[in-house]
C-alpha cells in the first residue's frame, strides 16, 4: 500500500510536470485592431500572435509572468495565475512605443523604413494597409543626410517640390499645389509662414492628396507633418558638433532622463551660426525643446511640451532672368542691400497632450498654443533691360503677428458587428486664429517706389524710407473653426479593409481694416469625405484606391486679407482620385506606386464678357505616376527615394494664367535616390543623386529653370563606441543649377561643391 501510494504521487507529480497548462489570449492595440507578430513567452516557452492576434501558450502551473513584445509597442509584463488561464481567456493591450531606445553609436544606420503610422486615420495603421500615398523619413535618415531644413527633407519625397517662398519662410508644392500653410506639428496646425527647423523632430510625414478628413481646410495636394521627439525613460546624452564650407557652424544636444518609472523628460537645443554661398547672406538661430511625460495612473499618459525657436537671416530674394533663362551672372550676386535686407521670427509652441484607456475606448486630447512674431525686409530684383546694364529693384518690409489656439479630441473603439470588424473614430477640433498684418513700401531716396541699379554691380546702399502705400495692408484677422468627424476602418475579410470618413468644418472668418475701418465676414460651412479600399491578395501585398475632398476658404491659405470681391466667392474645391500597390518585399524594403488626378474647381477668373468683374470658372489638373522605395535591400544596403512624373496644367483660364498653361514649378519628371552602404562594421558611406527637368518660374510660361543632376555623398565612421564622425559632400560635381523661384524675377541659384563634418558625441 506504501508503494503504490508513493508512486502514485509521483506519477501524479510527473503529469502535473509534463502537461503544462494553456494560456490563451489575445493581443490588440489601443484601439481594440489584433497585433500580429507579437512574441508571446513565459519561462522557457514562446510563441507568435497570429494574423487575428490570438495565442495560446504552454506555461507552468500557479503564478507565471508572461511578457509581450512587438517593434513599436512598449514592452508588456503580465503575471497571471494558472486558475485565470485555464478559465478565462485573456486579452492584452500593448501601448503604441512612442518613446525611443537608447541607440549605440554604429556607423550603419537604422533601418529607414517606417512601418506604421497614425497620422493618416488618427489609429495606428501599418503603411500597408493605408489607401493613400505616404512618405515617412525617419530621424536617422536625416541624420544621414545632415539635412537642415524642410526643403532638404522634401527632395527626397517623390512628386514635392521645394518653392522659394520668397526666401523667407517654408512652402512647398505638392501634386501641382503651393502652400505656405499645409504644415502640422504632431497633428495640430502650425500655418504661420517661418523657417521650421529639424532638431527635434522624430520623423517628418509627407501625406499626399487631400486631407481634410483629418487635418481640416486647405491641404489639397498634401500636408507635412513633424513628429517631435518625447521622452523615452531610457537615458540619452548626445551632443553633435558640426561645422563646413560657407561659414557652416552648428551644435545641438539631445538629453533624456527618467524621472523613476512614472516620468520622463527630454531636453533638446540647437544654435546655428552660418554664412552662405550667397555673398553677405547668413544666418542665426536657436532652439530649445522640452518634454514632461507623466504616468500617473495605469491607462494615462499626459505629455507637457515646449518649444522656443529663433531665427534671423539675410533676406534674399535670388537673381532675376533674362530672354526666358535665369541671367548669367556668378551664383554669389546679391541685388540690393543686403546690410538693409533681414528676416527675423520668434515662435512659441505649447502643448498638453492626455491619452485615457478607459476599457475598449481610448481618448486622446490636445491643447496646443502657437505665438508667432515675424518680420521681414527685402529688396526685390526686377525685369533687366534689353542691353543688360540696368536691373529694376523694389523693396518692402512686412510685419505679422498670430495667436493660434487648437484643441482636439478624438475616441476611438473597436467592436464586432456580424462577423465584421469596425474601427470607429469620432472627433472634434475648435481653433481660434488672431493675426495682425502690417505692410509698407520701401522708398527710394524717400522718392521712388522703383530704381535701376547696374546690372553688372547689383549690391547697393541707396538709403529707402519705408512707410505705407495706398494699397498696403494694415488689417486684424480672426479666424474660428468649429469641426466634428467620423470615421469607420472596417475589416470586412482578412484580405479587404475599407475606410471613409466625413468631416465638417464651420470656418468664420473675421476681417478688420485698420485703415478705413472697413469690417468683413465670411463664414464656410466645408463638409470633406474620404472614402478608401484595400484589397491584399497576399499579406505583403496590398492594392488600393481611394476618393478624398478638400476645400481652400477664398481668403487662401494664410486667410491674409479679404475683399468685397473674396467675400462673395465660394471657396476652392479639391478632388483627388488616387489607386496604388504596396509591396513589402521583405520585412525591412517596401516598394511603392501611386496613380493620381488632382482637379482644382472654383478657381477665380476674369469675366469674359465683363474685365471688371470675377467669376469662379478657373480649374486645374494634375495628372501623376509616383514610384517610391524605403528601406533595406541588403543588411549592409540601405536606401530611400523614387521618382515621379507629373503634369500638372490650367484646364480653364485663371486670373493668373491662360488654359492649357504649366502649373508652376511642377517638373515633368523628378527622380531622386539616397544610398547608405555599410562597407565595415566601422566604416561606412553614402551616395544620392538628385535629378529635376526642367520647369516654369511662374505660370505664364516665360522663364524656363533648366533641369538638372546633382550627386551627394557622406563617409560614416565609428571611431570609438560613443563617437561617431560624419562628412557628407553636396553638389559633388559641382553643377551649376537653379534651385527654384517665386516668380520669373526671383530665381534662387543652387549650392556649389561644399563640405560639412559632424562629431556625434554619446556619453
Amino acid at each position: 500500500m506504501y508503494k503504490l501510494l508513493v508512486l502514485s504521487i509521483i506519477t501524479g507529480v510527473f503529469a502535473d510536470a509534463q502537461t503544462p497548462l494553456l494560456l490563451s489570449g489575445k493581443v490588440v492595440d489601443p484601439a481594440g485592431f489584433p497585433i500580429p507578430q507579437v512574441q508571446v513567452s513565459a519561462g522557457a516557452h514562446s510563441v507568435v500572435t497570429g494574423t487575428d492576434g490570438v495565442f495560446t501558450l504552454a506555461v507552468g502551473s500557479g503564478w507565471n509572468t508572461v511578457k509581450f513584445t512587438k517593434p513599436g509597442f512598449t514592452d508588456t509584463f503580465r503575471r497571471l495565475s494558472a486558475p485565470v488561464m485555464n478559465n478565462t481567456p485573456v486579452v492584452v493591450v500593448l501601448q503604441i512605443r512612442t518613446l525611443d531606445q537608447t541607440i549605440l553609436v554604429e556607423v550603419r544606420s537604422d533601418n529607414y523604413r517606417v512601418e506604421s503610422t497614425s497620422s493618416v486615420t488618427k489609429t495606428r495603421v501599418p503603411l500597408g494597409d493605408v489607401p493613400q500615398s505616404v512618405v515617412i523619413l525617419a530621424k536617422e535618415q536625416v541624420r544621414d543626410q545632415m539635412m537642415m531644413s524642410l526643403g532638404d527633407v522634401v527632395r527626397y519625397v517623390p512628386g514635392v517640390t521645394a518653392h522659394q517662398g520668397e526666401n523667407n519662410r517654408d512652402q512647398i508644392v505638392i501634386r501641382g499645389n503651393s502652400s505656405s500653410a499645409d504644415f502640422f506639428v504632431n497633428g495640430v496646425r502650425d500655418d504661420a509662414q517661418y523657417y521650421r527647423d529639424l532638431y527635434n523632430l522624430e520623423q517628418v510625414e509627407v501625406l499626399k492628396g487631400p486631407n481634410a478628413m483629418i487635418f481640416g481646410r486647405g491641404g489639397g495636394g498634401g500636408v507635412v507633418n513633424r513628429v517631435t521627439k518625447e521622452p523615452t525613460f531610457s537615458p540619452i546624452r548626445e551632443l553633435a558638433i558640426q561645422g563646413g564650407s560657407f561659414g557652416f557652424k552648428r551644435l545641438s544636444a539631445d538629453f533624456d532622463q527618467p524621472l523613476g518609472t512614472k516620468a520622463g523628460v527630454r531636453l533638446n537645443g540647437m544654435y546655428e551660426n552660418s554664412d552662405s554661398f550667397r555673398r553677405f547672406v547668413n544666418l542665426e538661430r536657436r532652439g530649445i525643446s522640452s518634454g514632461l511625460t507623466l504616468l500617473p495612473f495605469k491607462q494615462t499618459k499626459i505629455l507637457l511640451s515646449y518649444e522656443h525657436l529663433n531665427d534671423r537671416r539675410v533676406a534674399d530674394r535670388g537673381m532675376p532672368s533674362l530672354q526666358g533663362r535665369p541671367v548669367d551672372s556668378p551664383v554669389s550676386t546679391f541685388f540690393g542691400n543686403p546690410k538693409d535686407s533681414h528676416v527675423e521670427s520668434a515662435v512659441d509652441l505649447a502643448s498638453v497632450f492626455v491619452e485615457q484607456q478607459a476599457g475598449r475606448f481610448n481618448i486622446r486630447n490636445r491643447t496646443q498654443f502657437g505665438g508667432y512674431d515675424r518680420f521681414y525686409q527685402n529688396y526685390v530684383p526686377g525685369a533687366v533691360n534689353s542691353a543688360q546694364t540696368l536691373v529694376s529693384l523694389s523693396a518692402y518690409n512686412n510685419a505679422s503677428q498670430r495667436l493660434n489656439l487648437f484643441n482636439q479630441t478624438d475616441v476611438t473603439t473597436s467592436f464586432i458587428t456580424a462577423g465584421i470588424k469596425h474601427t470607429l473614430l469620432a472627433g472634434a477640433e475648435f481653433g481660434r486664429q488672431a493675426t495682425d498684418n502690417l505692410r509698407n513700401t520701401g522708398y527710394f531716396r524717400n522718392t521712388d517706389a522703383a530704381i535701376f541699379i547696374p546690372f553688372a554691380d547689383p549690391t547697393i546702399t541707396t538709403p529707402v524710407t519705408f512707410r505705407q502705400s495706398s494699397t498696403d495692408a494694415n488689417n486684424h484677422l480672426k479666424a474660428l473653426v468649429d469641426a466634428s468627424y467620423v470615421q469607420d476602418q472596417i475589416q470586412l475579410t482578412r484580405r479587404i479593409q475599407l475606410v471613409g470618413g466625413v468631416r465638417f468644418d464651420h470656418f468664420d472668418l473675421r476681417y478688420s481694416n485698420n485703415r478705413n475701418g472697413d469690417y468683413l465676414r465670411r463664414i464656410d460651412n466645408l463638409i470633406s469625405p474620404r472614402a478608401g479600399i484595400v484589397v491584399k491578395p497576399v499579406r505583403a501585398l496590398s492594392l488600393y484606391g481611394s476618393y478624398s475632398v478638400s476645400y481652400l476658404p477664398s481668403s487662401g491659405d494664410q486667410f491674409s486679407s479679404l475683399t468685397t470681391v473674396t467675400q462673395q466667392v465660394k471657396p476652392e474645391k479639391f478632388i483627388n482620385y488616387e489607386g496604388g500597390v504596396k509591396w513589402d518585399v521583405s520585412k525591412n524594403f517596401a516598394f511603392t506606386t501611386a496613380i493620381y488626378r488632382l482637379d482644382r474647381t472654383n478657381t477665380r477668373a476674369i469675366d469674359p464678357n465683363d474685365p471688371t468683374r470675377i467669376i469662379q470658372t478657373g480649374s486645374t489638373e494634375t495628372n501623376g505616376v509616383e514610384f517610391g522605395v524605403q528601406g533595406a535591400i541588403t543588411r549592409k544596403w540601405r536606401v530611400s527615394g523614387g521618382y515621379a512624373f507629373q503634369d500638372a496644367f490650367i484646364r480653364n483660364a485663371t486670373i493668373a494664367a491662360r488654359a492649357g498653361a504649366q502649373v508652376a514649378q511642377v517638373p515633368h519628371h523628378s527622380f531622386s535616390l539616397w544610398n547608405n552602404y555599410q562597407i565595415h562594421r566601422r566604416w561606412g558611406a553614402g551616395l544620392g543623386v538628385v535629378n529635376r527637368s526642367g520647369m516654369f518660374a511662374a505660370v505664364d510660361n516665360t522663364v524656363t529653370l533648366p533641369g538638372y543632376s546633382r550627386v551627394d555623398a557622406a563617409l560614416f565612421a565609428n571611431l570609438t563606441e560613443r563617437l561617431r564622425l560624419q562628412v557628407n559632400a553636396e553638389n559633388l560635381l559641382n553643377r551649376r543649377y537653379f534651385l527654384n523661384a517665386d516668380s520669373n524675377t526671383n530665381i534662387s541659384p543652387g549650392q556649389p561643391f561644399g563640405v560639412r563634418a559632424g562629431l556625434i558625441f554619446r556619453f
